[in-house]
């Protein structure tokens, strides 16, 4: 029996909407901690964040009046949107960042047609038809080719999905799967003055990614994918449908739990017995700098290993299920330079759960 084909994430597009609003987002929760304590804490947490930009649609202005979060007061205090308005907002705006991203590919309409899957991921939007559905319009898409959505999984939905393309390729060697993680989580800001829930929404950015998975032998070849569940841990990430949007809830203890479960049986199984130093470049989603950092020192990784993801946090904060895609783009385009030809990597994603989602990959070129 021929052994399985081998999927490559042959291409990585991404695509940011046009206003930086991490500054303004800032300055507007600012106004909603009344407790000087907490006022104080807050400034202190955001200047350690290592997060200079996030990205939204959302145009960030002032008003003679105070500080609105956007022009049209989408987000004005004292009447913050409810979740169909949100959800309005994803429908109308959210198919243009896919197909940016995906033309970042660079694809044609040839190509397009001939894409065989398409699997879209989000867990900040909803709407039916379906993204996947809008895209194969918009696109050209052939009207047959098979759809799967990955919805509400978190940040770790990306690692997901990828499998989902890992398997399609290994049973069908001809298989061009087109890969899409889109999320707008500007869209979920809460009217709150409960200092964790604005840390949290601190973090937080958009962003979209599209790959394109197939057998072709160049890029990143996924080698294979494995999860685990932290014990007791099922409160520490929480995101719930509510009234006004999906409501998140991230404890400030993920960073400590990670780190002691990295360290332990845990770290040891997701690295299959491994050393990290069998590793010669990493993909860790950016949730944040103490995530990183509980992963650096759960592992005991060497200083830079995480520089890449250190950089898209940096630029783009935490953009949930794209996250990770971002830092994947990097890497890729550092094959042949920066990251030598036949350099094994890892990746790992964490969310709900509490749980880490992970594959290893080998740097094509």
């Amino acid at each position: 029996m021929a052994a399985p084909a081998i999927a490559h994430v042959n291409r990585i597009g991404t695509a940011l909407p046009p206003h930086d609003v991490h500054d303004a987002f800032v300055d507007f929760v600012g106004t909603m901690i009344k407790e000087r304590r907490d006022q104080l804490i807050f400034r202190r947490l955001v200047g350690r964040s290592a997060i200079d930009h996030r990205w939204s649609f959302f145009t960030p202005v002032k008003d003679p009046d105070g500080f609105t979060a956007d022009a049209e007061g989408f987000y004005r205090p004292g009447s913050f949107p409810g979740t169909a308005k949100r959800m309005a907002r994803f429908e109308a705006t959210a198919p243009d960042l896919a197909v940016q991203a995906i033309a970042g590919l660079g694809l044609t309409a040839a190509e397009l047609h001939g894409i065989t899957h398409l699997v879209v991921t989000s867990c900040t939007g909803m709407v039916a038809p379906g993204l996947d559905q809008i895209l194969v319009q918009r696109l050209g898409l052939h009207p047959g080719v098979e759809r799967t959505h990955v919805g509400f999984m978190g940040c770790y939905a990306a690692v997901n999905s990828l499998r989902l393309a890992h398997h399609f390729v290994r049973s069908d060697p001809a298989a061009r799967v087109l890969v899409v993680n889109i999320e707008l989580c500007t869209l979920h800001f809460q009217e709150t003055g409960e200092l964790e829930s604005l840390l949290a929404m601190l973090l937080f950015g958009d962003g979209c990614s599209a790959a394109l998975v197939s057998a072709d032998p160049h890029g990143l070849a996924l080698v294979d994918f494995r999860a685990t569940t932290v014990a007791d841990s099922a409160d520490a990430i929480t995101w719930r449908i509510g009234d006004q949007g999906y409501d998140m809830h991230l404890s400030g203890q993920v960073p400590p739990l990670l780190q002691r479960a990295l360290a332990g049986p845990a770290g040891a199984d997701l690295l299959r017995g491994h050393s990290p130093d069998d590793y010669g470049v990493w993909a860790v989603h950016g949730g944040g700098r103490a995530i990183l950092d509980a992963v650096e020192s759960g592992l005991g990784l060497g200083q830079g290993a995480l520089n890449w993801s250190r950089d898209v946090l940096r630029e783009c904060g935490n953009m949930s299920s794209a996250t990770v895609m971002f830092v994947l783009q990097r890497i890729m385009a550092g094959i042949g330079t920066a990251v030598p030809r036949g350099t094994p990597g890892f990746a790992v994603a964490f969310g709900p759960g509490l749980a880490a989602e992970s594959f290893r990959f080998t740097a094509v070129g």
